[in-house]
């Protein structure tokens, strides 16, 4: 599972600033993932941001550089995209990223534990 340690550190150092959430780490989707309050919240996917955002938000970041769609099935899934290191390089880019996760993922359902 080959991913950015430097940008797994970064990620980290980003949510552990802030207060009263549960993070935790788990190797998945060939990259790992941060788990906020149980429920998948943002990855690291090879130098690539995984984010899962609120569907309703599919224009507009769609239109940030970096932005590429999630296509599983020859279908692009809605909420979810991976974005290319120029799309969070500049900080207010990458708090962009940081924030719609965040966002949606205070209203996200968590999945089945098994």
């Amino acid at each position: 599972m080959a991913y950015s340690i430097e940008l797994a550190d970064r990620v980290r150092e980003r949510l552990s600033e802030i207060p009263d959430l549960e993070i935790k780490e788990k190797k998945m989707f060939s990259g790992l993932a941060f788990l906020v309050n149980d429920k998948m919240c943002i990855n690291i996917s090879h130098d690539q941001l995984m984010c899962r955002y609120h569907p309703d938000l599919e224009e507009e970041v769609s239109e940030r550089i970096g932005f590429l769609p999630m296509i599983m099935k020859d279908k692009q899934l809605k909420g979810y995209c991976y974005v290319e290191p120029v799309g969070f390089q500049k900080q207010p880019d990458f708090e962009y990223w940081i924030k719609i996760c965040l966002d949606y993922n205070a209203i996200a359902k968590a999945s089945k534990k098994k």
